[in-house]
């Protein structure tokens, strides 16, 4: 039998692995980029472990931190019109690349070596997640320029493979952000974080990009396209469900405090939380599988009534896990947080799926990146509120890093909350969501470093969500 030859293997690869794509620099760049994303999740339960434990902050206090960290996601609209209005150094791609991988590796170097206090590690959580947003930005706009009159099978080839290309890296660092802090501890985990934001300096030399001339009218290219946006986002096809995709996603969580209760109370240690991250990691897989494979033609309101109502009342089953009902049941504490948080995690990516279809068909043509961008914002902005809210419950109930008491009723509350949009609803289109949606490049959850601030519903699981 003859042995193929490195041309059959390379074509291989590239039909199979890169669905098409021709493998050059600046592609396995762009891919970098995406994977590194995924990585950098191998630090969220050190990050939590680290403010519980050794800063000896509060639920409320990292509920509280948990929304300043997201802010760099709240502006992405704005990183993208400096890095397209202002080269730096006479690019707009590659520098950027560089300076978001050094700042993501110097702030969780600070983490590993130089943080003490409380203002410390929020400044350097939230430099990393500005470092995160900058290199997702720069990266989408890559994507943006490689499908420029490319069709629309090929776009979304492309934006696969990015998705992909993140959640692999989230998937294969899932078991190891807790078995590694459980061996090492968090600040070892922040010492190998930091190597991996490098790799996107590093890979940033292999973007194909002309040095730019010097721009004197930067100032009014970007009056301009604030002025295009503010002109689209007027208009209530655009403002109404954008509106009420905010407030969908803006009613509070109460993970930070659950986070607290399985760790103080429940004592499931970090290599066990490891392995309900991946267990969720592949569950979010299986969710988006679903929805593409059987649920694409669901008109979008009926979709997000569903999906809503179902994960209000499966988000109610932690009341069993909470108050020790499960133990009664016969059902370890350890088997429940598991299957529990699998199940909400595929019903959080199913009901997540049509809000980006939705998102991308707002955007008229001519601003589609940017509008994408600022929705995009929105929801993080959104995600923030939400952890600020429940930051505020936890704190009115007296939850505390020993007191639980009251978590059954925060635990309702936030469920219930979730329920409060649905009125609203006819603020969406009636339209189906889309039989070939055609979703703009690279649609990635953002994530910050706590976690995902937009992933979709707010469900009470036990990895902390952000």
């Amino acid at each position: 039998m003859p042995t193929p030859s490195a041309s059959a293997w390379s074509a291989w690869i590239q039909r199979r692995l890169l669905l098409g794509w021709e493998p050059t620099p600046e592609l396995l760049a762009i891919l970098l980029v995406y994977f590194v994303q995924g990585v950098i999740g191998l630090a969220r339960l050190a990050v939590s472990f680290f403010l519980k434990d050794e800063l000896g902050l509060t639920p409320a206090t990292v509920a509280a931190l948990t929304g300043i960290a997201a802010l760099p996601w709240m502006v992405k609209p704005l990183l993208g019109l400096v890095a397209d209005g202002l080269p730096l150094a006479g690019y707009r791609r590659r520098s950027y690349l560089m300076l978001s991988g050094v700042l993501g590796a110097t702030a969780w170097g600070l983490l590993a070596t130089w943080v003490q206090r409380p203002w410390q590690a929020v400044a350097a959580i939230t430099v990393a997640s500005l470092a995160t947003a900058l290199g997702d930005v720069i990266a989408d706009s890559l994507v943006v320029e490689r499908v420029r009159g490319a069709s629309q099978s090929h776009t979304g080839s492309l934006q696969s493979l990015c998705w992909g290309t993140s959640a692999l890296g989230g998937v294969i660092t899932a078991y190891f952000s807790g078995a590694l802090l459980d061996r090492l501890g968090t600040r070892a985990v922040f010492g190998i974080t930091a190597l991996f934001p490098m790799l996107v300096t590093l890979g940033a030399f292999w973007v194909q990009e002309l040095r730019q001339p010097r721009q004197k009218q930067v100032v009014t290219q970007v009056v301009g396209q604030i002025q295009q946006l503010w002109t689209a986002v007027q208009q209530p096809g655009i403002l109404m469900p954008t509106a009420f995709l905010f407030l969908w996603q803006a009613t509070p969580t109460s993970d930070t405090a659950f986070f607290f209760f399985v760790t103080n109370e429940l004592h499931f240690p970090p290599e066990f939380l490891g392995r309900v991250r991946l267990v969720t990691s592949v569950a979010a897989l299986v969710g988006v599988w679903i929805f593409q494979r059987y649920l694409r033609d669901v008109p979008i309101r009926r979709m997000l009534l569903w999906t809503t109502v179902l994960s209000s009342a499966l988000g109610m089953t932690s009341l069993l896990l909470v108050t020790h009902t499960n133990r009664l049941l016969g059902i370890p504490d350890r088997w429940f947080s598991l299957g529990d948080s699998a199940i909400l995690t595929v019903m959080g990516e199913i009901g997540f799926m049509p809000v980006l279809v939705l998102a991308a068909r707002l955007c008229p043509p001519g601003i589609e990146a940017s509008l994408f961008a600022l929705l995009m914002s929105v929801l993080n902005l959104a995600g923030g509120v939400a952890h600020e809210l429940g930051a505020l419950l936890t704190h009115l109930l007296g939850i505390t890093e020993t007191q639980f008491d009251r978590l059954w009723l925060l635990v309702t509350i936030t469920n219930l909350s979730s329920l409060l949009p649905l009125p609203l609803l006819g603020w969406l289109p009636e339209d189906k969501a889309t039989a070939k949606p055609e979703l703009p490049p690279a649609v990635v959850a953002d994530a910050v470093v706590l976690g995902d601030v937009a992933p979709g519903l707010h469900f009470e699981a036990v990895e902390v969500e952000s």
